[in-house]
């Protein structure tokens, strides 16, 4: 029987299981993911408000389910087992762990510049994240895809507009608390080259509470993001002001005594401008967060186009092309790569490997099983208002895994 080991259970990772037991049902597919919990993206990059996208975790359910696939959650790659001794007891391994660091905006350190990556993990309860930063006064968001529309949105919402999402206690008092006057969004492209959702767009004309202004907006018949953005400018529907502005170059950021930003100097249309701002969040998209090698790895790796890093290894997903692509553009590239994967294997000597059998003896291993009974406890303990409760350290999480197992 082949045996394939992929790394990381986000959708790229679930997509690809699922490509390769469909071809072929008697092979064992085992995910990996350094977290107790699978689907990585879905569960902590995914907006909290936006349920519809996560319920596709009832697709993946079925890879474990019903198609076969064993998951191993709490184990690390190069702490708890080496990429050469999966490779030795696999007949392929699939890294699958996408790209977890905030890109590098240019403009040096100073307080109120955040990454996010690093705002959202902190919302979503991601056990790994700092704590929720300080956000205030005017607030411009820079970048011009979905990832900067998420955090608009979920800033500008209402306590009451944040109803059956999965925020969780403390973000949800956090946001309340937040003493924002103003929220800007900058794009550096013209509005033509932005990267936004049409779909995503019009869900801001739903917002409680905003005034918004499109500024720098092009004619653009028949363009359904321009439409989009076009239908929102004038929309009132309350008194904090919701700006976007297009084509502006950040240069650079000026701080008071303390080393808090408080403008940001453009070069814009209207040629050099000085904004105010008291906070900057990029969402000017990731990059590999240094572990792994992804970046040496990708750029030796034999065919990057199919997936295809070394013989018996292959890369899909943000860590196979970089931060680009809806969930159904991975889970398309996913099935291409799985049955490269099929092929490559087929056509190879069969490897004698142990398989799972390589993690150490006395390691604490998360199975289906062990997430099913954490799964159940999160929607059990849901606050009100709210579709579930995450936990939100390791330890925590570890426990609940082993309770009733342990009460045998």
């Amino acid at each position: 029987m082949r045996k394939v080991a992929i790394i990381g259970s986000g959708p790229s990772g679930c997509f690809t299981a699922q490509g390769i037991l469909k071809a072929r049902p008697d092979w064992t597919v085992d995910v990996y993911d350094t977290l107790p919990v699978p689907y990585g993206l879905v569960r902590y990059g995914v907006a909290a408000d936006h349920q519809g996208t996560k319920a596709i975790t009832r697709q993946f359910e079925r890879v474990f389910e019903r198609q076969g696939a064993r998951f191993f959650g709490n184990v690390t790659l190069g702490r708890d087992v080496t990429l050469e001794a999966l490779r030795a007891a696999y007949d392929a391994v699939v890294l699958a762990t996408g790209l977890s660091g905030d890109r590098d905006h240019g403009l040096g350190r100073a307080e109120g510049v955040i990454g996010a990556g690093e705002l959202t993990r902190a919302l979503y309860d991601h056990p790994d994240s700092g704590r929720l930063p300080d956000v205030r006064g005017d607030v411009i968001v820079l970048g011009n895809g979905n990832v900067a529309v998420d955090v608009l949105r979920l800033l500008a919402k209402t306590e009451a507009e944040l109803q059956d999402s999965d925020l969780g206690a403390e973000a949800s008092a956090w946001l309340a608390a937040q003493p924002i006057d103003s929220l800007t969004i900058l794009g550096r492209s013209p509005a033509t080259a932005a990267r936004f959702d049409p779909v995503m767009i019009r869900e801001l004309g739903k917002l409680r509470g905003v005034r918004i202004r499109v500024a720098d907006l092009p004619e653009a018949e028949g363009d359904r993001l321009i439409e989009a953005l076009a239908g929102l400018d004038g929309l009132a529907t309350g008194s904090r002001p919701v700006t976007f502005r297009f084509g502006c170059r950040p240069v650079e950021i000026d701080t008071d005594a303390a080393g808090r930003i408080r403008t940001l100097r453009v070069e814009g249309p209207q040629g050099s401008e000085v904004l105010a701002c008291d906070t900057l969040i990029t969402a000017i998209g990731f990059c590999c967060d240094g572990s792994l090698g992804r970046d040496h790895l990708m750029a030796t790796a034999e065919d990057p186009e199919s997936g295809r890093i070394a013989a018996g290894l292959y890369a899909v997903g943000w860590f196979r092309r970089g931060p680009r692509g809806t969930i159904p553009e991975n889970r398309a590239e996913s099935l291409a790569i799985a049955q490269r994967i099929v092929e490559d294997v087929e056509a190879a000597a069969p490897r004698a490997g142990a398989g799972a059998g390589i993690l150490p003896a006395g390691h604490q291993i998360v199975d289906w099983t062990g997430w099913k009974r954490l799964d159940a406890h999160e929607l059990a303990a849901a606050i009100a208002g709210r579709c579930r409760t995450k936990i939100t350290t390791r330890a925590e999480m570890l426990t609940l895994c082993r309770e009733k197992e342990d009460a045998r």
